[in-house]
């Protein structure tokens, strides 16, 4: 072929959405320079040939192309990589063989329906490996032969036929060495992006490129430490990394070390690290580090020898050739400082909880081989699952398709979607009392200044947030709602988070308050920690007062501790514009002065005892879905309870009920249950509860 029809380009990652379907991405300019369409065919030849089909990305560079890891694999290729791009003739194909690289587990007309589904319209050559995702599984088939040869494409009329495996396939794993086969690229990783980015500046080039680190004189990064809540992605990345860099990946769990036996935990550790050098290049990876890596001040002999002969090789690995090592743990605090330091693990990673566009990249990942109904959007999915990490959303999915499952559907509804969403919740703040509130403003009558102020404090800020900068104003850290007790502080909270759409984190003053020492402040300290990783979220203190009342000479030492850190921690949530700190009290005067200055509560909200119009909209939520007879005059209610609360309301409106309710069952003793529509709310019902509410107070 002349030259003039061929193009270098460098090879960059695909999008995560382009994983698995054959798809090169090309500069215009490239695309028209080879005479191509979107949708026609390309050649792509590395030290190996594949074949994809092109579609245009207009934000590349003129000399780099996108495809995904399982056409870098065919092209025998890797990112950064340099690939010969040549236009390419494709036939129709009669028939397509295909061999899975493991025996697949489901039935073999749906594998075969799968790879098909897979496979349609999509330009494929003998020797090439593809990946099917059906479900949320992920299952690799090679092209064993096709009909005619050469290049082809699958069509409506082709035959896909399903051969065995070869015998022993089925052993991914080299038991011998505990290397296992890796399948990950940076395509199955989603919504850590710039978390990704940093492990590959550490990983890839020590890996790749170890001269470019001899030739300037500095030794290659040793290790990498990845620290976040579990379920972020953590185990995926470093499989993905091992796997790109086509790299031996060995994986060592942490528990699996310790044993009872002198030196034996050490022994093992050696063999690791010799296995790796040995087959360099090599990723050894250490999930859950610290479990063998844990403080030696507080640690027993055999947990001390542990350590000290992780620091000892370590140390030893100068001379050690393409070697990386990657810990990964939840508990970054518990690792021994001494590993923590450059030369054992140069770089700490914080792989945290995904952001809103994080989740929505997840979620297309996920949702991959999953044929969904048009009434799903996954975007607003997104908007939804606040606090949610990558396992929670995979877990969520899973859930979805299971209901379409027992249904005997084919396809994943929204109302699959939302049965699952109510039936999980998000990991990283189960230890917390968390809530989506389904209480909304509509929900709660009057208080309009109050719904204002919490509006400006909470929803702007995520609403507004380039108007906040433009102004160079900070949004308000903390707002503190008093009042008398049952005027809606605790249900203006949580209006203000379904309003937001965000988590409400509800902490009980009293729960935080321990005997020990040092209990509750650490209590303090994890709620926050917590409500910034899972950010933009609502932290509501109820009952305020419990723990941050006035310090003084009668207060004890415990509370003083109490509310140095409390104060301490909303200083740290003045710098996060998607953290805001509500607080509930009806005793604003027992409270420390200094949470009430500029900066920490500065905002002060009265929740007072509601007027008659207040009380007229309150009747109104309480009685809205309510049979209420003619005679019923709600205005003449709202006037004749001055003083009432909304929670006096809402128990008025209780009471009125269930007298209305008596009074069918005392019509029909025998069949009450068949005249639920003899229960009506009547003037005599709302008297009665009235007059019993006054004689009890």
């Amino acid at each position: 072929m002349s030259e003039d029809n061929v193009h270098r380009l460098v090879v960059r990652e695909a999008a995560a959405r382009d994983a698995g379907r054959g798809i090169a991405r090309l500069p215009d300019d490239v695309r028209r320079g080879l005479g191509v369409l979107s949708g026609d065919t390309v050649r792509i030849v590395g030290d190996r040939a594949t074949v994809a089909k092109v579609w245009p990305d207009a934000a590349l560079d003129a000399d780099e192309l996108r495809i995904d890891g399982a056409t870098r694999s065919n092209a025998g290729v890797r990112i950064g990589e340099t690939v010969r791009v040549e236009r390419a003739s494709v036939s129709d194909a009669e028939r397509v063989v295909v061999t899975p690289a493991v025996p697949p587990e489901r039935e073999r007309d749906a594998v075969v329906d799968a790879v098909r589904s897979a496979l349609f319209d999509r330009p494929v050559r003998v020797g090439e490996t593809v990946r099917v995702d059906a479900l949320g599984r992920i299952g690799e088939f090679e092209i064993a032969a096709t009909e005619p040869d050469g290049d082809v494409v699958v069509t409506d009329a082709t035959t896909v036929e399903l051969h065995e495996p070869a015998p022993g396939a089925e052993a991914s794993d080299d038991t011998e060495t505990g290397a296992e086969r890796v399948g990950v690229t940076y395509e199955d990783v989603g919504g850590l992006g710039e978390e990704l980015a940093a492990v590959r500046e550490l990983v890839e080039l020590p890996l790749s490129d170890p001269g470019r680190f001899r030739r300037l004189g500095v030794d290659p990064p040793k290790g990498v430490l990845l620290y976040g809540p579990p379920g972020t992605g953590k185990t995926l990345i470093a499989r993905a990394v091992a796997n790109e860099v086509d790299a031996r990946f060995v994986s060592v769990s942490g528990p699996e070390i310790t044993s009872k036996y002198k030196g034996e935990s050490e022994e093992q550790l050696r063999e690791v690290f010799d296995e790796a050098r040995e087959n360099a290049p090599s990723v050894v990876f250490f999930d859950e580090f610290d479990a063998i890596a844990g403080k030696r001040e507080d640690a027993g002999d055999m947990e001390n020898r542990i350590v000290g002969q992780l620091l000892s090789l370590m140390d030893g690995l100068e001379g050690r050739g393409e070697v990386v090592v990657i810990g990964a743990t939840n508990r970054v605090n518990a690792v021994d400082p001494a590993l923590r330091r450059p030369g054992r693990f140069d770089r700490e990673i914080e792989i945290g909880v995904p952001s809103r566009e994080g989740r929505a990249e997840i979620l297309d990942v996920l949702t991959r081989g999953t044929p969904l109904a048009d009434d799903v959007a996954l975007r607003t999915l997104a908007d939804r699952t606040h606090g949610y990490v990558g396992a929670d959303l995979r877990a969520l999915v899973t859930e979805a398709a299971m209901a379409a499952i027992r249904d005997d559907r084919e396809t994943v509804t929204r109302a699959d979607l939302d049965a699952a969403f109510a039936a999980t919740e998000p990991s990283a703040m189960r230890e917390v009392v968390a809530e989506s509130p389904d209480v909304s403003f509509d929900d709660i009558g009057g208080l309009d200044e109050a719904k204002e102020t919490l509006r400006e404090a909470v929803e702007w800020p995520l609403a507004y947030g380039a108007l906040f900068e433009a102004a160079a104003t900070e949004p308000p850290t903390g707002v503190l709602l008093h009042g008398p007790p049952g005027t809606g502080k605790t249900m203006l909270a949580r209006a203000v988070g379904n309003e937001a759409g965000v988590n409400v984190v509800r902490v009980a003053g009293p729960e935080l308050v321990d005997k020990y020492v040092g209990e509750s402040e650490k209590a303090v300290r994890e709620i926050f920690e917590r409500a910034r990783r899972t950010a933009p979220c609502v932290v509501f203190f109820d009952e305020i007062d419990a723990v941050g009342s006035a310090r003084g000479p009668e207060t004890s030492e415990a509370t003083e501790r109490v509310v140095s850190q409390l104060l301490t921690e909303l200083d740290a949530a003045a710098e996060n514009p998607n953290l805001v700190v509500l607080a509930a009290t009806n005793r604003r005067d027992a409270l420390d002065p200094a949470l009430l200055r500029p900066g920490r509560f500065e905002t002060h909200v009265r929740v007072p005892r509601p007027d008659e119009s207040a009380r007229r909209a309150i009747i109104d939520v309480h009685t809205s879905e309510k049979p209420l007879a003619a005679d019923v005059d709600l205005d003449r209610v709202a006037e004749r309870t001055e003083g009432y609360t909304g929670a006096d309301l809402a128990a008025l409106v209780r009471a009125a009920a269930l007298a209305a309710i008596r009074d069918t069952v005392d019509a029909h003793p025998t069949d009450a249950a068949s005249h639920p529509h003899d229960v009506l709310l009547r003037r005599e019902h709302f008297a009665a509860a009235r007059e019993g509410y006054e004689a009890s107070r």
